[in-house]
């Protein structure tokens, strides 16, 4: 029996199944069916020393039982469970199944560092240097935008939070959605990002980008299944027909495990933000490090590419370097859960400024596709002179250029049903670089 199971070892994985696209593949009989080639956890893991050396804790054995695992996200098209070998085989030839992936373990980008703060002035450094105020004058506040927030989630009750969160969601250790969860907060990170995006003014001082954005804030990255828990979020957020979704959140190196998922949300024409991580110099997180994803990276108060901020070339045609483009990141004063404010560096805290900007420019031009939103934002890029392009993407974000390249784009840029492709969404060559002797950093 050992030896069998030391075999089964090298066998038993974490899967994700993508699905086709069509009708058919989310019809409860394909679903049923799909779910029910998968072994029960008990059948897989019923050596619990073999389970422990899968990181497979006993507790989750007996509850994944409980649950029906595995777990179908029926609004990306996307199944995930344990399987052996044999299992992965059948899963893989059945009719309507387009991919079976090993799935990572995605998490939390945490702040490079955290120090307490108080807001002294009216806006804070990064909303001046972006000059959000001018688009505020223009009646540009994110108003009626939906903008998903993926995190450890978010404190309703602080001042500048009050009234901006139009809905929480809340998944258990194995991914299941909790029924009317009540929003809150498990670290600190999720509201610190939060009243970035949407931060109201208190007493005459503002946070964030867009205070009059909808925030549908998940609770995804503190404990438990993280991968099944960002899932449940993103499946959640489609289903609701949020546009921009900020996630600061990501794993080490470059698997394309992900990719596909990236085509989904294009498809359903919704834009994600993502910390491009804080490891430095070549060193990247996925899906941030994605062709088709828009990473962002961090400045400073001086406007140079912060040192942990991440950049990596990468041997591939289609846009090889990352980060995209970069956005005030440290030395960010938001919101702390139970009030008042804090400090954060990190790419994490440049991802919600973006994806702030992307709810300001929807709302100038509601008619605009996910690939219109992030064209403009590349193409608004201002280069940072005196460095390397690697480090840098496009440039820092210029949100009043963007805005005018938005208006600008007309419809002929237009596919017949309104949304680009993702290869059709590509900006120009960044116009900075070389193709040959390119310098790495």
């Amino acid at each position: 029996m050992a030896r069998a199971q030391q075999s089964s070892a090298q066998t038993v994985s974490r899967v994700l199944v993508f699905h086709e696209t069509g009708a058919a593949t989310g019809t409860p009989r394909f679903l049923d069916d799909l779910t029910r080639s998968f072994p029960k956890p008990r059948e897989i893991f019923s050596d619990l020393k073999f389970a422990a050396s899968q990181g497979v804790s006993a507790s989750y054995v007996k509850r994944a039982d409980q649950a029906d695992a595995p777990l179908v996200f029926a609004n990306l098209g996307i199944t995930l469970g344990y399987a052996d070998r044999s299992s992965i085989e059948k899963i893989r030839k059945k009719p309507g199944v387009s991919a079976v992936f090993t799935a990572p373990r995605l998490g939390q980008i945490k702040p490079v560092r955290i120090a307490a703060a108080d807001l002294k002035s009216r806006l804070t450094w990064a909303l001046v240097a972006l000059g959000i105020e001018s688009l505020w004058k223009q009646g540009l506040t994110g108003k009626e935008i939906l903008v998903g927030h993926l995190d450890t989630g978010v404190d309703p009750k602080h001042p500048a939070l009050k009234g901006r969160i139009a809905d929480f969601g809340e998944w258990d250790l194995l991914g299941r959605k909790l029924r009317s969860p009540s929003p809150h907060d498990s670290a600190t990170h999720g509201t610190h990002t939060a009243g970035t995006i949407c931060g109201v003014a208190v007493s005459g001082q503002s946070i964030g980008v867009a205070p009059d954005a909808k925030l549908y804030s998940g609770l995804v990255i503190e404990g438990g299944d993280t991968t099944a828990r960002i899932l449940g979020g993103l499946d959640w957020l489609v289903g609701l027909g949020v546009r921009i979704v900020s996630m600061s959140l990501g794993y080490p190196g470059y698997t394309p495990v992900f990719t596909r998922l990236i085509e989904v949300l294009a498809s359903r024409n919704v834009l994600p933000v993502f910390a491009i991580g804080n490891e430095g110099p070549n060193t990247s997180r996925s899906p941030g490090n994605y062709p088709e994803s828009l990473g962002i990276g961090a400045v400073d108060q001086g406007g140079r590419t912060a040192t942990f901020s991440g950049s990596e070339h990468f041997a591939r045609k289609l846009e090889p370097d990352k980060p995209d483009c970069v956005a005030p990141g440290v030395g960010i004063i938001s919101a702390k859960p139970g009030g008042g404010y804090q400090e954060m560096d990190g790419t994490s805290m440049a991802t919600p400024h973006v994806a702030g900007i992307a709810a300001l420019l929807l709302q100038a031009k509601p008619s605009a596709t996910a690939a219109d939103l992030q064209q403009a934002i590349l193409q608004s890029c201002k280069p940072i002179n005196g460095e390397p392009a690697l480090r840098y993407g496009h440039g820092v974000v210029q949100p009043d250029q963007a805005l005018k390249l938005l208006t600008q784009i007309g419809a002929s840029s237009m596919s017949p049903k309104g949304v680009k492709s993702p290869k059709a969404a590509r900006p120009p060559a960044r116009q900075t670089r070389q193709r040959k002797g390119r310098k790495r950093v």
